[in-house]
């Protein structure tokens, strides 16, 4: 595999990495927690949200990224800290497009149902194709 084939067991660019497993603090129970697993438990997708936070502009990303962090309860310092904690992370985040995968990562979140075009095609084609070969396939079994 050359160095431009995407990682097929690991899609994800690296560059996000060092963010994405940086620690927001720790929970109530003393567990260190990452800001991948931050986003996770807030419902958002951790690549595609770090992905927009690049496209932002560092300040921008910084805001943000600060307004996510206060929304997160599972680590009590966030409460106070947030602002402090956004500042320090986003300097973590990669500087301009990552691999080609900020542009699909945004046209994703863009989309609010990637994959829907496919589900659809192949529900077709079931209604289309498949039912009448059936329903022809039973009507000559009685014969």
């Amino acid at each position: 595999m050359t160095m431009t084939e995407p990682d097929v067991l690991n899609p994800h660019p690296p560059e996000f990495e060092r963010f994405l497993y940086a620690s927001v603090g720790e929970d109530r129970n003393g567990y260190v927690v990452t800001v991948l697993s931050t986003f996770a438990r807030l419902d958002l997708d951790p690549w595609m949200e770090t992905a927009e936070l690049v496209r932002l502009k560092r300040d921008a990303a910084q805001k943000r990224l600060g307004t996510l962090l206060a929304r997160f309860r599972d680590v009590p310092t966030l409460a106070s800290d947030h602002d402090s904690v956004a500042r320090d992370l986003s300097q973590l985040l990669p500087e301009g497009p990552v691999s080609g995968y900020t542009t699909r990562a945004t046209s994703i979140a863009a989309d609010a149902h990637p994959g829907l075009s496919g589900v659809i095609w192949v529900v077709l084609s079931i209604v289309f194709v498949i039912l009448p070969m059936l329903i022809l396939a039973g009507s000559g079994a009685g014969k």
